[in-house]
Order: structure tokens, then C-alpha cells, then sequence
């Protein structure tokens, strides 16, 4: 009995029923939409009381696709889509017509500093090693589109690692920019969904300069923080002057809706090192985190 073979399944794989199926003869049961898969079905699985389990698939999908690729944690980077690099922010002007455009082109253009702060930042927190389970940790995730998020994936291109690109579909045309790791490029159609996988895997973040949806996304991980229902990351804000011109936060304490102890959930900072120095700062008050970094 040494040499008996016990067969691992017995059942096919669902591909490869999935292939048998094609090759079925046609008659008008097997031509009627019922008689697909369900798994192949795509009308069924779009209709409106699949939603949940859409839900489920887009959870599902970009959770393996991260663990397949060993990755246990990720730094991640929001800000607007609209700061233009600095090597192309003249050109930004030079199509600006009128003087409101020119005032918001110039505006634009005196934040594209911050292009090179996220590439820079995003070059250093990619290079930090694995563990010793070989697991990776503070991979660079951006929502994948351009500007800020570009800089952060060209940030981790420039010293040779992977980066994540969470993107969303958007009723005017758009596409993932080249720098992100194309098997680790990601696509969405539930915001709700790509919001809980920027911060599942989250152990610090930097939010640049940006409008609705860079507020959207900060605000979310603010309230997550206040109310206890996440443990706290680092949470670096970059461009003091932007925030607090944007944003009153003394305003909503003096006001008594935020409380003071609130004010330190993030911090103020201008810089790579400046950013990655409050993260190392943070992980060597908190050893009970398990996130050690020289």
C-alpha cells in the first residue's frame, strides 16, 4: 500500500469546466442565457442583486493579489491630480487664458514642489527590507492616476522596486500611470471598496495638496483614528500653509467638535526626511506594534 496514489480531487477545476462548456453542441436549451455557468454569466453577474457579492469579488480579487505578491504592509500616498510635475509646470501656464486661469495656474505651479517630495519620499520608503518571513512592508500604494500619484510610483521605480496602483473607473477617460507595477495595478468600480484597501494594509500615509477625493480619503482615516475603530498610523500632512488655509482645524476645537487631543492624530511636515523621520519616530514609541526601524 506504499505506493498508492490517493488523487488530491476528485472534482474538476472550475476552468476546466469552464472550457468544456465551450465546446457543447447547440441546441436552443444550451443557446438560452440560462443555461450559463453562472460564473460566466456576465449579465447575471451584473445585475442589481449581485451587488453584494461584487462586493465580495472586488474585496477578494485585490486581497490575493497583494498576498501573492507577499505584501504585508503598504505606505500609501494621496493628493490632487491636477499639480503638475515641475519639469512640465510651464507649460500649465502657458495654456492658461485669462486671469482667474493664470491665478489657478500659478497656484498649481508653486505646489509642484511637492511632485519631487512624494517621488522622494516614495524612493525612501521603498527600500525598506523584508522581514524575515519575506514579507514586504511599507509597499507604495497611490490611487494610480497622475500628478502626486505618479510621483509616489515613480518614487519607488526610481530605486527598482514594485508599487501599487489602486485605480477607479470614471465616467472621462483615464488609465494608470506607467510607473505603476502593472501586476500589482489594480481597478475599482466601488469607491467604497478601493478606500478599504487603502487602508487595510496602511502602516503610515502622506497626504499631499488636493480636493475633493484627497479630503474624501484623509478625512475617512481621521474619523477611523478618533473613533478607535483603526489603531493609529502615522499620518503625515504635507504643506502646512495648504492645510490650514483649506482646512480651520483650530476653528473645530475652538468650536468644541474636535477635541485637542484630535490635533496630534497627524502631523505638519515639508519633506522627505522630515516625513520619514516622524514615521521611524512614531514605530520606536509603540514596540508593541511589532513594526521595527533602525
Amino acid at each position: 500500500m506504499s505506493d498508492t496514489h490517493v488523487p488530491s480531487r476528485v472534482f474538476p477545476r472550475a476552468r476546466q469546466d469552464a472550457e468544456t462548456a465551450k465546446t457543447g453542441i447547440s441546441t436552443p436549451q444550451t443557446e438560452n442565457p440560462a443555461y450559463k455557468l453562472a460564473f460566466q454569466d456576465l449579465d447575471f453577474l451584473l445585475r442589481e442583486d449581485l451587488r453584494p457579492v461584487r462586493f465580495q469579488l472586488e474585496l477578494l480579487k485585490t486581497q490575493l493579489v497583494l498576498d501573492e505578491a507577499n505584501i504585508a504592509s503598504t505606505f500609501v500616498f494621496y493628493g490632487s491630480a491636477r499639480i503638475p510635475e515641475p519639469a512640465k509646470a510651464q507649460a500649465l501656464r502657458d495654456l492658461a487664458v485669462g486671469e482667474e486661469a493664470i491665478r489657478i495656474a500659478d497656484s498649481l505651479i508653486a505646489k509642484s514642489k511637492y511632485y519631487d517630495v512624494a517621488r522622494e519620499l516614495a524612493a525612501k520608503v521603498s527600500q525598506f527590507p523584508r522581514d524575515t518571513e519575506g514579507k514586504r512592508h511599507f509597499v507604495v500604494c497611490s490611487g494610480g492616476g497622475p500628478s502626486i500619484m505618479e510621483a509616489a510610483n515613480r518614487g519607488a521605480a526610481d530605486v527598482g522596486q514594485e508599487s501599487i496602483g489602486l485605480n477607479i473607473v470614471l465616467p472621462h477617460e483615464q488609465a494608470p500611470n506607467p510607473y505603476v507595477t502593472p501586476s500589482l495595478s489594480v481597478q475599482f468600480h466601488y469607491f467604497a471598496l478601493r478606500k478599504m484597501h487603502f487602508l487595510l494594509h496602511a502602516r503610515a500615509l502622506a497626504a499631499f495638496p488636493g480636493g475633493f477625493g484627497t479630503f474624501d480619503e484623509l478625512f475617512e482615516l481621521l474619523t477611523l483614528i478618533q473613533t478607535g475603530k483603526i489603531a493609529p498610523i502615522p499620518v503625515l500632512l504635507y504643506g502646512r500653509d495648504f492645510w490650514n488655509r483649506v482646512v480651520n482645524f483650530e476653528a473645530l476645537v475652538e468650536e468644541g467638535v474636535v477635541s485637542p487631543r484630535d490635533m496630534n492624530i497627524f502631523k505638519f511636515v515639508e519633506t522627505a526626511e522630515e516625513g520619514w523621520q516622524v514615521v521611524r519616530d512614531f514605530y520606536r514609541e509603540r514596540p508593541e506594534t511589532g513594526v521595527v526601524l533602525d
